[in-house]
């Protein structure tokens, strides 16, 4: 993967390109950003960048990056069991499914991963086997004699002893060795790890960079890929499932329909909240990543509302599968509840992320909802 085929970020391409050729590359870098901001396609490029430009024989060595099999490029991502893999995942079991997924969807997410090798109903993780599996490979000479990259992908996902078993590596590597380490979540990472590396910020691509992608990866007509990209906010992954019509939309917003109308008439009506119950159980059955990627789908739905509410129109973007009417509900959304909603829905991800019970927690944030829609907003004289 080259830099040319990174969509946006110039400055950061432009700063990577130019720190290589000056000989200043920090042993251990941290790229944040968020969902299809393009972290791991760049890491990728960055990647290809050191081997090559340094190798004695450039095309042979852009051929095997291509393929994702240079001997010296190295990949560590979140794994779980599977069909396939009974015990003791490692990355090294899932790369061929690795090798096709990045070739598909470089801009997708986790969830895409999971899902992927069929195991969306679970949580991956980066664990301890997997970081002596690291600290054996990089103990290596490089197979060509130049740089070796190790690339970690969603290295918040890394638990506490795969982070401890891979500080002194990532402080004191071997040497012509690079640490890649990317994350959505930068509070995520320990500080031990975090301090270890030197930080690259990736921020969302614009309205314009992804029009321009769509439009010549996808030959979208200028009107609906500009259509596309001011609902993507920033992420091209988004950007690319509203193309093609993610079916998952639908199912959120059924969900979401089915869940804001049952909690607003519960208030005060007890057989109404057993419907809340049977909602709840609904969600929890699903996957942990589904769960989370609703709860962050209701988050957005709720801000929508408010822009909404306050006339805000040119902000509005969301668009109704299923007939649904945004303006009247609307108004139910204002300052006087959207922290609380804000709040609530972050810390059911937050519980929901370290395994709690989901039905617990969603039915928890159900009760909280059916106070919250109606609850007045304050007059300021």
């Amino acid at each position: 993967m080259h830099f040319n085929q990174i969509i946006g970020q110039d400055h950061i391409k432009k700063h990577l390109q130019k720190s290589a050729e000056n000989g200043r590359i920090p042993h251990a870098q941290l790229f944040i950003g968020d969902e299809g901001s393009g972290t791991l396609p760049m890491a990728i490029a960055y990647a290809q960048f050191l081997l090559c430009n340094f190798s004695n024989d450039v095309d042979t060595c852009t051929i095997k990056c291509n393929k994702l099999q240079h001997p010296d490029l190295h990949f560590a991502f979140p794994v779980t069991t599977n069909d396939a893999v009974k015990k003791h995942p490692i990355s090294s079991l899932f790369l061929e499914d690795w090798r096709n997924f990045v070739k598909e969807q470089p801009y997708g997410s986790l969830f895409n991963w999971l899902h992927y090798i069929g195991v969306e109903n679970k949580q991956g993780l980066i664990g301890v086997d997997e970081a002596e599996e690291i600290v054996k490979t990089l103990k290596l000479k490089s197979y060509e004699g130049g740089f070796k990259v190790m690339i970690i992908w969603m290295a918040e996902k890394m638990n506490i002893a795969a982070a401890n078993k891979l500080l002194k590596l990532i402080e004191e590597p071997p040497s012509k060795t690079v640490f890649l380490l990317i994350t959505e979540n930068e509070e995520q990472i320990i500080n031990t790890i975090k301090s270890r590396c030197q930080t690259l910020h990736f921020p969302r691509l614009s309205e314009e960079d992804i029009a321009s992608a769509l439009h010549v990866n996808y030959q979208v007509s200028e009107n609906e890929a500009q259509h596309i990209a001011h609902q993507a906010e920033g992420n091209y992954n988004k950007a690319l499932h509203l193309l093609h019509n993610d079916s998952s939309d639908l199912v959120f917003e059924e969900w979401f329909v089915a869940w804001i109308r049952t909690a607003f008439k519960a208030k005060g009506n007890a057989t109404v909240v057993t419907q809340l119950i049977a909602w709840s159980d609904t969600i929890a059955k699903t996957g942990r990543e589904t769960q989370k990627r609703f709860l962050e789908y209701c988050l957005q739905f709720f801000r929508q509302a408010m822009l909404q509410n306050y006339k805000s129109e040119e902000l509005v973007f969301m668009e109704s599968k299923t007939g649904f009417q945004l303006s009247k509900f609307a108004p139910f959304i204002h300052s006087g509840n959207i922290l609380d909603i804000e709040k609530e829905l972050n810390d059911a991800m937050y519980h929901i992320e370290r395994n709690g019970n989901a039905k617990i927690i969603l039915l928890d944030l159900s009760m909280k909802l059916t106070r919250f829609l109606h609850k007045k907003e304050e007059q300021v004289n």
